[in-house]
Formats: structure tokens, C-alpha cells, sequence
């Protein structure tokens, strides 16, 4: 299943001036974040710090907080 990421104006340096991109075959936000990471440099030392998100980064799922739903592990 693909799914696609809406980068915020804040990351944009980062990927390049994207403001949304699509990630293949990723079961959970966990693996998504992964696979942005691998495809960005510079992404993961913006967003996260020993392996959790940033206490100012939110990732939504359809609307939802990850927070309030599996974090890393929701799909």
C-alpha cells in the first residue's frame, strides 16, 4: 500500500522543496518514517532523538495523533 506524507514548509529545506511524497509498502508510521529517513538526508536529526519523534513533531494518521493512537507502531 502506498501512502503519501505531507512535508511541512519547516522540512522542506530537507527534501528539497517536496511538499508531499508517496512511501511504498510501509505496514506502520515506524516504517514510514524509516523510509523517509533513507530517503533524506538530514530528515531523522530534524524530527527525532534516541529512536522517539521530537516532543514538537506531530504525525497524523487519518486525522488522528499518533500519540493518542500506537505512536511509531499505528498503521
Amino acid at each position: 500500500m502506498s501512502v503519501t506524507v505531507k512535508i511541512p514548509t519547516q522540512l522542506r529545506s530537507v527534501t528539497g522543496g517536496e511538499s508531499d511524497t508517496e512511501v511504498e509498502d510501509a505496514g506502520t508510521v515506524g516504517d514510514v518514517l524509516d523510509r523517509l529517513y533513507e530517503r533524506y538526508d538530514g530528515l531523522r536529526s530534524r524530527i527525532a532523538e534516541d529512536g522517539d519523534l521530537r516532543r514538537f513533531v506531530n504525525v497524523y494518521v487519518g486525522g488522528e495523533d499518533i500519540r493518542f493512537l500506537d505512536g511509531l507502531e499505528t498503521s
